[in-house]
């Protein structure tokens, strides 16, 4: 296998660390754009630079040629539509769909450069199925969900672009909702699979995504959620 050079805007936790961690055993280069990238200064082979989702103005220094990119930075956001707050519906926008948007128009010419590329954007189950107290976070990855499409066909055939639609995964963004046994287990129950996703498993479908093993996908919007979208058990 050829190494490439994968961009990857997160990595501190959850499914981009997991990524990261499974692109430098494959022997790729890899470069972590990340809050703090102190955190990561002990991670052998890796390269970072300092990004923040929320900076209007990133000022990255990148690769000259980007083989993959994925963006992890996200939020959960969970009110009634009542107690929703302008800042609310900002702060999502602002990282889940604008800092993506920055950070992919950074890093284009680089992707343009490669022979053939992969972008890898996340949404939510929570776009495609409606659920209670989801508005904010919904409406912006419905917007990545756009995005997703949109770039899919503007750069195509060189640049490939595809979103993965997980349900409520074990990582530290989520502590909040399964930090309390029976929380957790409700969760679990509300998934046909009755489990909660991994991070690993789903990093695992971003390699993939970002690999030239799926050199045929694009445009799609993949739903990592234990059945929840599309199941209904008797």
């Amino acid at each position: 296998m050829t190494p490439k050079t994968y961009l990857l805007a997160g990595g501190n936790s959850g499914i981009g660390h997991a990524t990261l961690h499974g692109l430098l055993a494959d022997g790729h280069r890899v470069v972590a754009a990340v809050r703090d990238p102190e955190k990561l200064a002990a991670t052998k082979g890796l390269q970072t630079v300092a990004f923040d989702a929320r900076n209007a103005s990133p000022d990255l220094v990148l690769p000259d040629v980007i083989d993959g990119l994925a963006y992890f930075p996200g939020t959960i956001t969970l009110k009634s539509f009542r107690a929703l707050k302008d800042d609310d519906f900002l702060k999502d926008m602002e990282v889940n769909f604008f800092g993506a948007i920055r950070f992919l128009r950074a890093a284009l010419p680089a992707l343009q450069r490669a022979e053939h590329a992969s972008i890898v954007l996340f949404s939510t189950v929570a776009v495609q199925t409606g659920m209670p107290f989801h508005a904010s976070i919904a409406s912006a990855k419905g917007a990545v969900e756009g995005l997703t499409r949109s770039l899919a066909a503007e750069l195509a055939p060189k640049v490939r672009v595809n979103c993965l639609a997980p349900s409520l995964t074990d990582t530290p963004l989520a502590a909040s909702l399964i930090n309390v046994e029976a929380k957790a287990q409700a969760s679990r129950d509300r998934h046909p699979l009755r489990r909660l996703g991994n991070p690993e498993e789903t990093a695992q479908l971003v390699r993939f995504l970002l690999s030239d093993a799926s050199g045929f996908i694009t445009g799609q919007i993949i739903g990592v959620d234990g059945g929840l979208s599309s199941l209904r058990l008797l």
